[in-house]
């Protein structure tokens, strides 16, 4: 039988887990408040799961912070130690994006530029070849491929001189956190020339006892190889993966044992601009324009521009950072919007300082402490109370339009499509960490804001780094925390929005 959350199922649920009776905890609904006293139909009210059981069915009493706020009157709903600052994980991103919008606008575009210094002569660049990177972070091998096509329609047949780089427009990092194993691909490098969200395709296939290997800039229409990162496989139980900055190479080895038959996966990349630069060296060579190894320089040489390819407008790079939570996205926007407010940040730390002073002056959060755009740095802090504080500031500003829709789901985790609750929201997942931040409307259409912040620092600070790509007992947490979400959910709706 389909299950649907209407005010009977609310009832019937609540009745089935025991959960009638008075509820007297540190987070019930406000002793005086503007909606009226609870009789007649709204009875069922007095059904809902008080927080206490809630918290104690997913094992984390302690461990949550919580507040949810109308947004229309601005009246405080309901709150859990709000104002302790826990790990916010990527719901850091929606903040990014407030900052990255306010400082350059919705409909601005980042460039990528091939530019030419001596003119050209006959179809031959009298001097170098320039690729900038204009801090785009979606530019793709496809991307490369039309700027080397469109150099040639241009004209273009050789150069004389030499093929150089300029990833320098933003601070050019290894990666985003050091704290992460070497080969997660979502703490790549950093600069302002992103290829490929900076990761690298490595693929192994094992034929005759033995395992051919590459690593490409890969598309769905372009495979070309790289040789600015190598892997080697080594005979050895673990670790399984190893990581050495070699001469300017990303230099990789893996356990041969935890290869399998044949298989892959995306690694990151430690040199983005060498990486783009050698992608398109291989680009040009295919449209018959022979280039020299890519050479990095720190400042864009006066010039022609022969190739100009733009980004989507940020409004679209922002909703799909925050649909799907690209960290790279995350920093390369806050970087970009600390240098267009007049800054020079040196490392992302120094960046989300700037953020942090931003979101005082202009959302109000009194205690916002970030170390970077995306939320994958163990030492960010955000309390309950200020996100929620942010979020009813700048509730009617559009933020709404480009959170993920969060769809409510069945005791089988199917999402149920008529659920009477609607959620647009940021998820936030870390080991032992998950948070959800956003928007609510109930039944009747009040609109709330809320932020939901679980953490168990305790056993985050356990982990070794290896263990961070997927400690024992992560999943089952994790589960047991969208599970209490979705609870304080629910109960808000019935409570305040139906």
């Amino acid at each position: 039988m389909k299950r649907l959350f209407t005010r009977r199922y609310f009832l019937g649920t609540a009745a089935a887990a025991g959960a009638f009776g008075p509820q007297v905890v540190a987070a019930a609904p406000p002793t005086a408040s503007l909606r009226p006293v609870l009789r007649g139909e709204d009875f069922f009210k007095r059904a809902v799961r008080n927080v206490e059981d809630i918290f104690a069915e997913a094992k984390l009493a302690g461990k949550v912070s919580f507040a949810v706020t109308d947004t229309a009157t601005g009246m405080a709903l309901e709150a859990q130690d709000a104002t302790t600052g826990r790990p916010p994980a990527s719901v850091t991103k929606a903040i990014t994006a407030l900052y990255a919008l306010d400082a350059l606008g919705d409909d601005h575009q980042f460039e990528t530029q091939l530019l030419a210094t001596g003119g050209v002569v006959n179809g031959e660049i009298e001097g170098d070849l320039v690729l900038v990177g204009g801090g785009d972070p979606t530019l793709d091998t496809d991307a490369l491929a039309a700027m080397a096509a469109n150099l040639k329609a241009a004209g273009v047949i050789g150069v004389k001189g030499e093929f150089k780089v300029f990833e320098a427009g933003l601070p050019v990092l290894a990666r985003i956190d050091l704290e992460q194993p070497d080969q997660v691909g979502y703490n790549p490098g950093v600069s302002s020339l992103a290829l490929n969200y900076n990761r690298v395709h490595f693929e192994w296939k094992r034929t005759d006892g033995n395992y051919a290997v590459t690593m490409e800039g890969r598309t769905e229409k372009y495979r070309p190889s790289v040789r600015m990162a190598v892997m080697q496989i080594r005979d050895r139980a673990s670790p399984v993966y190893t990581y050495e900055d070699r001469g300017g190479i990303d230099a990789w080895s893996v356990a041969r044992g935890a290869l399998g038959r044949n298989g892959s996966r995306w690694l990151p990349v430690r040199k983005p601009g060498l990486y783009a630069g050698e992608v398109f060296q291989t680009l040009a060579g295919s449209q018959g324009i022979r280039l020299s190894a890519p050479k990095l320089v720190d400042a864009v040489p006066a010039g022609e521009v022969l190739v100009r390819h733009q980004s989507p407008n940020l409004r679209r790079i922002l909703r799909d950072m925050l649909k799907w939570s690209v960290n790279l996205t995350a920093e390369m926007m806050g970087l970009a919007a600390t240098v267009a407010r007049g800054h020079k940040p040196e490392s992302l730390q120094a960046s989300a300082e700037h953020m942090n002073a931003w979101a005082q002056a202009n959302l109000g959060m009194q205690a916002a402490a970030l170390v970077d755009h995306s939320g994958l740095g163990d030492d960010s802090r955000v309390t309950a109370n200020d996100m929620v504080t942010a979020l009813v500031k700048v509730h009617s500003s559009g933020l709404r339009d480009i959170l993920k829709p969060i769809g409510m789901r069945d005791e089988k985790r199917k999402v149920i499509k008529d659920h009477p609750i609607k959620v647009d929201a940021k998820t936030g997942t870390l080991n032992f960490v998950s948070s959800l931040a956003g928007y609510l409307t109930g039944p009747d259409g009040t609109e709330m804001a809320f932020a939901i912040f679980a953490a168990d620092e305790g056993i985050r600070a356990t982990l070794t780094r290896a263990e961070r790509e997927g400690p024992a007992g992560g999943v089952s947490w994790n589960r047991r925390a969208k599970r209490m979400q979705q609870q304080l959910i629910e109960r808000w709706g019935v409570l305040y929005g139906a």
